[in-house]
């Protein structure tokens, strides 16, 4: 039979956790290369762009698009390479915290 209480009082600390982590996301980095690293974007765990370089071969303005694409490119690599970060921190914060329930997928949460 569940510990109803004990598991609100997991609950409550595994909340507190995650938003400890959320905090600390901001310091976590993924990048994102496309062209074969000539354009490189930097993203944080906020999901947030921090830097785009890219290499001045490329800076033409016949071929924007190129560049705008390889922008978009990088940037989605970055994002996704993010993406696993959090969701490894979020894992790592919580992990033996909350009770393994069947069926309860905790990991759609972050």
């Amino acid at each position: 039979m569940f510990d109803f209480m004990n598991i609100m009082n997991k609950v409550k600390e595994a909340q507190a956790k995650i938003k400890e982590t959320q905090a600390r996301l901001v310091h976590l980095t993924a990048e994102g290369e496309a062209g074969a690293g000539m354009v490189r974007v930097t993203v944080n765990g906020h999901r947030k762009v921090l830097g785009i370089e890219m290499d001045e071969s490329l800076i033409n303005p016949n071929d924007k698009e190129m560049l705008a694409d390889l922008t978009v490119a990088a940037t989605n690599k970055a994002l996704e390479a993010i993406e696993f970060k959090i969701k490894d921190e979020m894992k790592a914060a919580t992990d033996g915290m909350l009770p393994n329930i069947p069926g309860m997928d905790l990991g759609s949460m972050f």
